[in-house]
């Protein structure tokens, strides 16, 4: 199930923003505080057209951009219980982790299968995102999943796997051929760009090579590759009025996603403005959006 805005249009794409990219911004970024007064007209005027929120942050007040949620399934009997939350907050979608990744498959298939049922039952889109310490942490596992649950959608986020199962190392076309069941099967996209040994790097801009891709791998070329992939999945997959919602997801330094390092005082400051970078990571999406639709046959 995607999710679907009630119109006749064509599958589309929209830009949001994960509220947590605004945590903790370095000083002088160019972003608002995550509290600022009319965060949602800035957001607005910046291209964000909705957000996606923490799973225990109330539904906002008066906020005139739509928004969707995320938070963690740990066993079957959650499943429910969390999607009617979220229904009941007016999430229009929620995104998922899942598991710890030391399940073995029944327990896998239990979890899935419930969070499947929720989501029918509820009428809620539910998107298992590929996660680092859920069920869906290596390729391998989750392809297994859609070859049981056809149905089953995702939150891409492939920065766990570039970094995480390192793609480069053996033959990147090779792992993206084999994560092809995966790539049809993305409803969601969170934004975050890995290096092959860094979980959260700058872009810089989106023309050249990043000034961090120094070493074998221009990381930049293949997060491209991988979007239109998946995005090329899902105007495969989907009908009128699915809505494929992109959401950039920088994250502070608190749990070691953002880079710190010592400013001329010694002070620890991020490498980069995650803020500017989302605006970057904005028309990125955009932009191989359109380069998907290109693809797409007649």
């Amino acid at each position: 199930m995607y999710f679907n805005d009630d119109s006749t249009d064509a599958p589309k794409m929209r830009v949001y923003l994960n509220l947590d990219n605004l945590v903790d911004l370095r000083p002088g970024s160019l972003g608002p505080a995550i509290d600022a007064q009319d965060l949602d007209a800035r957001l607005a005027a910046d291209g964000f057209e909705g957000v996606q929120l923490t799973s225990d942050a109330p539904a906002p007040q008066a906020f005139r951009l739509p928004f969707c949620g995320l938070d963690r399934i740990n066993t079957p009997g959650e499943a429910d219980p969390i999607v009617a939350k979220h229904l009941a907050r007016g999430d229009q979608c929620l995104t998922v982790h899942v598991g710890w990744g030391i399940e073995d498959d029944a327990e896998v298939f239990r979890l899935v299968e419930a969070i499947l049922d929720a989501s029918r039952k509820h009428g809620l889109p539910v998107f298992i995102e590929t996660h680092r310490a859920t069920i869906t942490q290596d390729m391998w596992r989750t392809v297994k999943i859609t070859q049981e649950f056809p149905e089953v959608r995702f939150n891409g986020d492939f920065s766990h796997y570039y970094c995480g199962q390192e793609m480069v190392y053996g033959g990147m076309e090779m792992k993206l051929a084999f994560m092809a069941p995966i790539f049809e099967r993305v409803g969601f996209m969170h934004g975050r760009i890995a290096s092959p040994g860094g979980m959260q790097v700058p872009i810089g801009g989106l023309t050249g090579t990043p000034l961090m891709a120094h070493g074998a791998s221009d990381y930049l070329v293949h997060f491209r590759e991988m979007w239109i992939l998946a995005m090329s999945g899902f105007l495969r997959n989907a009908g009128p009025g699915d809505v494929l919602i992109f959401a950039p997801e920088l994250l502070a330094g608190t749990h070691y996603y953002a880079r710190l390092f010592p400013d001329s005082s010694g002070n620890l400051v991020e490498e980069s403005d995650r803020y500017a970078e989302a605006l970057l990571y904005r028309d990125l999406a955009r932009e191989c959006f359109q380069s998907a639709l290109a693809i797409q046959p007649n």
